[in-house]
């Protein structure tokens, strides 16, 4: 099982090489994670954008572009759609957000024609190496999905676990988060909890545990499950903490960003191919650790 970063660097440079598309790519810290992932093994690049630009940032960082190849498109609109194109028609594994618009890029996508629809809904998954802990953390869904009921909280569970599955964890343990243990019908989060757990005992959602409504201090602690004697499998020992909606998800993933010395990063699942979206504030590490999970997670689709 991966425990760390580190190791995921280590076990993307034993697979095939994956190829990320990057939607206009003529953005400084995303090249900067290109240069990084080029050189390191981690991933080779196709560049679409403004080709101009994109050869003047390079010089700027000293990204050599001998073995990249770069698609000019100077239409933002064109040039994601041209990106996700790759994808689809197999030349590249992933695809990368650049000097785009979410909106504009996510529309390219979701395209009818060229996209990498499967039927499934897409959800964030955010993933964290935090000193304390001896694994990963896998946060879902922090970005995409606002306020999922039940039928999409399925969807994001199954694909955090092809994530989790993807750095080598072969039964993740999932806890749906609440602000309390015990179900209370007044609180939806805890009946949808509590419907996740016995789908799961039941085979109707598979390759993982689930169990809660959980506490955030009693999914991620042992001590904490045993003061409130919590007799679980997941308690103490989670791997995939599974938010109730995106307020509760957001304030996670930027309270663990902006106040831990962590290390993170992430990617959309649920479509054709691993979708990279980071933002305009995550630090080049970031993204270089997103390209790296997102190689992961092509090398099991392939499987």
């Amino acid at each position: 099982m991966i425990r760390n970063f580190n190791e995921v660097l280590k076990q993307v440079k034993e697979n095939d090489i994956k190829t990320v598309a990057v939607a206009v790519a003529q953005d400084e810290p995303v090249l900067e994670a290109i240069k990084a992932a080029h050189q390191n093994e981690i991933a080779n690049a196709i560049l679409v954008g403004n080709e101009e630009e994109i050869k003047n940032i390079a010089k700027k960082i000293d990204l050599k572009l001998d073995d990249i190849e770069i698609i000019h498109e100077a239409d933002t609109r064109k040039a994601a759609i041209k990106a996700v194109e790759c994808v689809s028609s197999g030349k590249a594994d992933m695809v990368m957000k650049g000097l785009v618009d979410t909106a504009t890029f996510l529309r390219a996508v979701l395209n009818k024609e060229i996209g990498l629809r499967t039927g499934k809904l897409m959800s964030h998954v955010a993933v964290f190496e935090i000193p304390k802990f001896d694994r990963l953390i896998f946060v879902t869904d922090a970005a995409f999905n606002m306020y999922p009921e039940l039928k999409e909280k399925i969807d994001i569970v199954n694909n955090a676990v092809t994530a989790a599955h993807a750095v080598g964890i072969e039964t993740p343990k999932v806890a749906p988060i609440c602000a309390v243990e015990v179900v209370n019908p007044n609180m939806p989060a805890t009946l949808d909890a509590a419907a996740l757990s016995q789908m799961n005992a039941r085979g109707q959602i598979k390759g993982c545990i689930i169990d809660g409504p959980l506490a955030t201090d009693n999914a991620l602690s042992e001590e904490a499950a045993k003061h409130k004697k919590i007799s679980s499998p997941v308690a103490g020992k989670a791997d995939i903490l599974l938010m109730p909606n995106i307020e509760a998800g957001n304030v996670m993933y930027k309270t663990l960003t902006y106040t831990a010395d962590c290390k993170n990063g992430g990617l959309l699942v649920g479509a054709a191919a691993p979708v990279i979206v980071t933002s305009r504030a995550d630090t080049y590490e970031t993204k270089l650790n997103s390209i790296a999970l997102a190689a992961l997670v092509a090398e099991l689709m392939k499987k």
